[in-house]
C-alpha cells in the first residue's frame, strides 16, 4: 500500500495536512527526518503511517505517559497492535510486553527515555527487530532547549546498538536547538533532513491583554466563548481557588496539579477530554500528550516561563482547525515575578552541592555506595529535616538531575521493597510458620543484597513461584513485618529519586560550572523574550513568535490583539478626519463627545488621533 493509502485505511482521511507526506517520503528513503511541525500539527501520523509500511517494530521514545496511553488506545481502536513500557510497571508487566514485542507481532512499542538503560530493556533489545526509532519531543536531548531531560541522552546510545532510520519529531524549538539536536542524533553514514512546517496557526487568535483585574477578564472570556477551555496558573492553591470561583459563578470548572493523586488527575483528564467538564483550571502539568481537538480556549493569567512553553500550551487550542483563542493576561507585577522565579532557579553551586550531601544523609546512603538505589522522597519531609525553602531545594535536585547525579520522578508508581533485618546466623535461629519461613527462602533464593538494603521485588514472579494469590502473599509479608524479620515497604504512588552513582565525597561532586552558567543565561534570555512579547504592542503576535522560531517569511495575521488594534485605528482615523472635515468650527468639547460616544465605534486612541489631526 501507498502512504495515501495507509491514511485512508486505517484513519479514513482523504488527503495528509501540508509536510506529512514530504516526512513520510523521506522516512521511506531510509534518512534520518527532524520534522518540526507546530502543536496540533498531525505529528503522530508522520511516523505511525511509515511504521504501518515497514515489516518490523517501531520503537517510539516519549516522556509522555498520558500520550503513550491515548496513542496506544487509539492505535489498538483502529486494529493496530501497539504497547507501551514506562516507570511504575512491574517486572512481570514489563516481561510480558517486551515478549510479545519480540517475539509476537507488535507494531509500536512506545518506551519512556528512562526505560532504555535498564537491565531488562537493554536484555531484550538484541531481539527486538526495530525497523524505525521515534524521538518525540525532541527538544528535549537539547541543553539550549527550554525542557533539556538527561535521561534523553541515552538515546545517542541507543543508536549505536540499533542501525535503523530515525525520526525525530518536536513543536517547540529554535535554530539553535534544531542545530543541537541533529548533531545529538546523527550517526555516521546516514543522511538526516530537516523538514520544518510554518508555525503559523491561522484560527487561533492570540489576544494579549495588560489588566490589572484578570478575575474579571477571565470571567468575561469563559462567559463569551462557549466550548471547551484551559487556564493555566501557576500556583496550586491559586488553581483550586479560582476553579471555586468559577464554579460560584456558573461555570462548570475543576482543576489539576501535580498534587492530586494519579486516581484523581486521571478521572479529571478524562471528565475534561469527554466534555463532562468544561474549564480546566490547572498548573503546566496539565495538557502534555493530551490530543482534545475542540478546545475553544487556553487562557494564561500568570505568564509562561518562556515564548516555547507558551507556544506549546496556546497550541492546545482550536486542533480541530476552528476558530479559537490564546489569551494571555498580564501586568508589570507578572515581568518582575517571572524574572524573580527564573533567578531562584539556580540557587549557588555550593549549596547545591550541600543540597546533594543532605539527600544521601537522608536516604541514608554512605560514602561511596548507592549507585541504583531508588528513593521514596517528600520534599515538605526533606525541608522540615534539614530547615530549608521548599522552593530553592526543589530547584537545587533539579539542577543535580540536568547534571546527571540523579533522576527526580514525580508521582511515580514504585515496587513493593523487601529487606531482612537479622543477620544470617540470627535468622537460622528464628522460629517461622512453615509458609513464612518458604516465603523468606524464596526470597533469599531470588534476590541478593536483601541483607543490606530495601530490594525492589516483583510481587507476580514471587507468587508464581509459591503458587499463591497477590493478596496472600502480601499477608505472609506482613506478618514477616510484624516479627521484625523484615522491613517491608508495600507498592505505592510517590516521588522518587533514582541514585545513578556512589555518593561522592564532598569537593569531588561534578556539578558542571559551564552548563550552569549557560542554563542560568538561557533560561533568563527566554524569560526577557517572554516579557518582550506581552509588552510589544506594534507587531503582529504571530509574527513575533515566528521570528523567534527563526521563520522569517512573515505577514500579518490580521487577527491577533495587535492587528485588530491596528485596525481599529485605522477606521477611527478615517472617522475622526472626515467629522473634523465636515465640522471645522468644532471645539474641544464636540470632538470629545464625538471620539467617546460609543455608537461611533470607535478606538480608545480616537481622541489622540483627533489632536493629531488638528496639529497637522
Amino acid at each position: 500500500m501507498s502512504p495515501s493509502e495507509v491514511l485512508k485505511r486505517y484513519w479514513g482521511y482523504d488527503s495528509f495536512r501540508p509536510l506529512q507526506e514530504d516526512i513520510i517520503d523521506a522516512s521511506l528513503q531510509g534518512r534520518d527526518v527532524l520534522a518540526v511541525l507546530p502543536t496540533g500539527g498531525g505529528k503522530s501520523i508522520c511516523f505511525q503511517v511509515p511504521g504501518l509500511m515497514r515489516e518490523a517494530l517501531t520503537l517510539v521514545v516519549t516522556p509522555l505517559i498520558a500520550l503513550m496511553k491515548d496513542q496506544v488506545q487509539n492505535l489498538q481502536e483502529r486494529g493496530i497492535k501497539a504497547a507501551a513500557i514506562y516507570s511504575g510497571m512491574s517486572r512481570h508487566e514489563l516481561e510480558v510486553v517486551l515478549g510479545n514485542a519480540a517475539y509476537g507481532d507488535t507494531r509500536f512499542l512506545y518506551v519512556s527515555p528512562e526505560r532504555l538503560g535498564t537491565e531488562l530493556f537493554q536484555s531484550y533489545l538484541s531481539v527486538l527487530d526495530i525497523s524505525m526509532i521515534v524521538v518525540d519531543e525532541a527538544h528535549c536531548i537539547s541543553q539550549w532547549g527550554y525542557d533539556f531531560r538527561p535521561e534523553y541522552l541515552r538515546i545517542g546510545e541507543l543508536r549505536e546498538q540499533v542501525d535503523a532510520p530515525l525520526m525525530a519529531l518536536t513543536a517547540t524549538a529554535t535554530p539553535e536547538v534544531c542545530k543541537d539536536i541533529v548533531e545529538r542524533l546523527q550517526t555516521p553514514g546516514r543522511e538526516f533532513v530537516t523538514l520544518k512546517s510554518g508555525f503559523e496557526r491561522p484560527n487561533l487568535n492570540y489576544i494579549v491583554r495588560r489588566c490589572a483585574d484578570k478575575t474579571g477578564q477571565m470571567l468575561n472570556i469563559c462567559r463569551k466563548v462557549e466550548g471547551s477551555g484551559i487556564v493555566y496558573i501557576r500556583n496550586r492553591r491559586k488553581c483550586e481557588e479560582t476553579a471555586a470561583l468559577l464554579r460560584s459563578e456558573g461555570i462548570d470548572a475543576s482543576f489539576y496539579h501535580a498534587g492530586l493523586d494519579g486516581a484523581t488527575r486521571s478521572e479529571r483528564q478524562k471528565a475534561w477530554k469527554e466534555g463532562r467538564t468544561r474549564v480546566m483550571v490547572c498548573t503546566n502539568a496539565f495538557g502534555m500528550g493530551i490530543d482534545k481537538p475542540d478546545v475553544r480556549f487556553v487562557l494564561h493569567s500568570d505568564l509562561p516561563d518562556s515564548p516555547e512553553a507558551y507556544f506549546q500550551e496556546a497550541g492546545r487550542a482550536g486542533r480541530d482547525g476552528q476558530t479559537s483563542y490564546a489569551v494571555l493576561l498580564w501586568n508589570e507585577r507578572d515581568s518582575r515575578h517571572l524574572r524573580d522565579l527564573c533567578e531562584a532557579a539556580y540557587p549557588p553551586l555550593a549549596w547545591i552541592e550541600d543540597i546533594y550531601q543532605k539527600l544521601h544523609i537522608y536516604a541514608q546512603i554512605p560514602y561511596d555506595l548507592g549507585m541504583g538505589r531508588e528513593v521514596r522522597f517528600k520534599l515538605e519531609e526533606f525541608c522540615a529535616q534539614f530547615k530549608l525553602s521548599r522552593s530553592s531545594a526543589h530547584y537545587a535536585i533539579r539542577y543535580l538531575e540536568r547534571a546527571g547525579h540523579l533522576i527526580y520522578a514525580e508521582d511515580t508508581e514504585i515496587s513493593t521493597r523487601v529487606q531482612i533485618l537479622p543477620d544470617r546466623q540470627t535468622l537460622y535461629e528464628v522460629n517461622l510458620e512453615p509458609d513464612c519461613a518458604r516465603l523468606l527462602d524464596t526470597l533469599m533464593r531470588e534476590y541478593t543484597a536483601l541483607f543490606s538494603y530495601p530490594v525492589n521485588i516483583d510481587e507476580q514472579r514471587l507468587c508464581t513461584k509459591m503458587g499463591i494469590g497477590v493478596p496472600a502473599l502480601r499477608q505472609l509479608l506482613y506478618r514477616l513485618a510484624v516479627e521484625h524479620v523484615i522491613r517491608y515497604i508495600p507498592a505505592d504512588r510517590c516521588t522518587v529519586i533514582y541514585i545513578l552513582h556512589d555518593r561522592l565525597r564532598p569537593g569531588n561532586v561534578d556539578l558542571k560550572p559551564a552548563l550552569y552558567a549557560h542554563l542560568r543565561e538561557s533560561t533568563l534570555a527566554r524569560a526577557k523574550a517572554m516579557t518582550d512579547f506581552v509588552s510589544n504592542e506594534a507587531e503582529c503576535r504571530t509574527e513575533q513568535l515566528l521570528h523567534y522560531f527563526g521563520q522569517e517569511k512573515t505577514s500579518p495575521c490580521g487577527q491577533c490583539d495587535v492587528c485588530r488594534s491596528a485596525k481599529g485605528s485605522a477606521a477611527t482615523r478615517e472617522a475622526v478626519e472626515e467629522f473634523l472635515s465636515s465640522h471645522p468650527g468644532a471645539d474641544a468639547a464636540q470632538i470629545a463627545a464625538f471620539c467617546s460616544d460609543p455608537a461611533n465605534r470607535l478606538s480608545s486612541d480616537a481622541l489622540e488621533i483627533a489632536r493629531e489631526s488638528l496639529d497637522k
